[in-house]
């Protein structure tokens, strides 16, 4: 009873800023405004898919998946990796690989849109000696996702990293041994013997990777100039941002934020079936 009533202040602030605003949201989803005059069923969800704009995002989204995959997930195994294999100053290595973990995501935002900036004295076009002729790095349709999956990887990969490193130390290092004695080197030992006893770890935050990219918001809000170049780099979630307080178009927003969220919910419930099926898999060894 004690601790009920403990729970009771946040419980209440749970429900109110929450539960109600995403009950709202979903029951506004069904009608023309927020006035709530007009019952128009799926009319508002009909819309959005008519919206070139919304299936530019839901096509994005996969794109995101993709350089995620690529650049965002096996990022981090490779950093892990390299940082279990130094021997010496790994402590120091550990910080500084956090450390962009620690500065705020907006902040980082606006750090890259800098470096991906068309200005002459931008850090890319320094380094490619485009002061002359410099380039808008994020305003080329086909490299505004990747660039800006990179620096999402630069803000998150670390922390991701010493998830691993983690889980490297918990190896039995006989395996490494038996490995090193049989001429394996460091490559030859993360594919034979670290990543087949990882695969609970990497199937688990592959499916969190996924689950992560439907979420992207400010980061093609600023360094896509809102989603551009043409909406190439915009997605579902700056796309209801957009539909709300851009257009006013309220309902269509809600939509958005409902379509998206059973999306976000899909993945969730593969989440919880894999993370229940490893861990009944890993108790019955």
């Amino acid at each position: 009873m004690v601790g009920w009533l403990i729970m009771i202040p946040s419980l209440a602030l749970f429900i109110f800023f929450v539960w109600l605003p995403l009950c709202k949201n979903i029951i506004l989803s069904f009608f023309n405004d927020y006035s709530f005059s007009e019952f128009v069923f799926l009319e508002n969800y009909k819309a959005i898919f008519e919206d070139e704009a919304f299936l530019a995002a839901l096509k994005n989204t996969f794109v995101y998946i993709l350089w995620s995959i690529i650049i965002g997930y096996f990022a981090p195994i490779l950093m892990g990796f390299l940082l279990n294999e130094c021997i010496h100053a790994k402590g120091l290595f550990r910080v500084c690989l956090y450390i962009p973990c620690m500065i705020s995501g907006i902040a980082v935002v606006f750090l890259f849109k800098n470096i991906y900036g068309s200005d002459s004295y931008s850090i890319l076009n320094i380094i490619f000696n485009r002061k002359d002729d410099p380039l808008a790095w994020a305003g080329d349709p086909n490299w505004v996702i990747p660039l800006i999956v990179l620096a999402m990887t630069w803000k998150g990969a670390g922390g991701t990293a010493l998830i691993y490193l983690s889980n490297f130390q918990q190896i039995d290092v006989s395996l490494y041994e038996a490995s090193r004695i049989d001429g394996a080197n460091s490559f030859q030992r993360l594919l034979k013997v670290t990543l087949p006893q990882m695969k609970n770890t990497l199937l688990t935050l592959f499916i969190l990777q996924i689950i992560s990219v439907f979420q992207v918001f400010y980061e093609p809000l600023v360094i896509g100039s809102k989603g551009g170049p043409g909406n190439s780099s915009m997605t579902l979630m700056l796309q209801a941002y957009l539909y709300a307080f851009q257009d006013l178009e309220y309902a269509k927003a809600a939509a958005t934020s409902v379509f998206l969220a059973l999306i976000i919910l899909v993945f969730t419930l593969i989440y919880f079936a894999l993370t229940k099926y490893l861990n009944k898999k890993e108790s019955g060894k």
